[in-house]
């Protein structure tokens, strides 16, 4: 059985104050025995029109994760982190950026994943619209990382609401899904929880949802309730506490394998044209 923690944040728009705290929860579920931690949406920084500001600082920042998952000897899922450039290293040329979700293992940087749902909706909250294609690019790439515990599909919130990227992610070897996210309070409010169990339930896997809570400046306000569930679906854990909290799970490979071994939904699936 191994240990996993999942984060809920409340993200300013200082990134010196934002790594003190990130910097307290890795030690916190260190202490928990804990061999991977998940961070939110936009945990470095959470700042409305900053991120080719931030993005400039990408690969300082990931170095500083890196150190930190080496010091501490963690693996870490570092939430999102605005990107100038593609994975292949070329420019976003259009003045757009990518929501990237870095798999950090105490060694080095293992995966990196480029969100491929994009939030361009409208929402009955303060901000009213979300447009996340006019500042970000969407990618095409499916990631699942290998660790020691069991292999990793990389989400982030909005891909949260396609089943099929999850039961893609199934396919192709996951056994855990993580989900750094930013839910509105409008929507998480009604969706969260159901998306978690929704997508734990597709997959078989377990789900990590790391959540941002609270306000963000005057007008953006997050839902919060980080989570995880098992590989049945079942809420493991979930936090109605406001501001910074972390949640430490189990999670048995054995028993999610007895779970996919009793209802084998993968060999089940039919394909149906409509």
């Amino acid at each position: 059985m191994t240990l996993l923690s999942v984060v809920q944040m409340n993200s300013q728009n200082d990134i010196e104050a934002n790594f003190s705290v990130i910097e307290s929860l890795i030690q916190q579920s260190k202490a928990d025995g804990a061999s991977l931690i998940v961070f939110p949406e936009n945990f470095v920084c959470f700042a409305a029109g900053k991120q080719q500001e931030t993005a400039a600082r990408f690969e300082e920042i990931q170095k500083r994760l890196e150190h930190l998952a080496h010091h501490y000897q963690i693996w870490i899922v570092a939430g999102t982190l605005p990107c100038p450039f593609r994975p292949d290293g070329s420019i976003i040329e259009d003045g757009r950026v990518r929501t990237v979700s870095l798999c950090i293992s105490p060694e080095r940087t293992e995966a990196r994943y480029d969100k491929i749902h994009l939030f361009d909706v409208q929402v009955g909250d303060a901000v009213g619209g979300y447009q996340e294609s006019k500042f970000f690019e969407p990618s095409n790439d499916v990631v699942v990382a290998k660790t020691p515990f069991g292999n990793i599909g990389l989400m982030v919130c909005y891909d949260l609401r396609f089943p099929e990227l999850a039961v893609m992610l199934r396919s192709q070897g996951a056994n855990l899904l993580t989900a750094p996210a930013a839910f509105t309070y409008t929507t998480g409010q009604m969706h969260w929880q159901l998306l978690l169990q929704a997508r734990a339930m597709d997959s078989q896997c377990q789900v990590l949802g790391a959540a941002q809570q609270g306000w963000h400046g005057e007008k953006r306000q997050t839902w919060g309730h980080a989570g995880a569930t098992n590989s049945r679906g079942q809420i493991l854990s979930m936090t109605d506490q406001e501001g910074a909290q972390l949640l430490t799970v189990p999670f048995d490979l054995a028993e999610q394998d007895a779970v996919r071994a009793s209802m084998p939904l993968i060999q089940h699936r039919r394909l149906i044209s409509l």
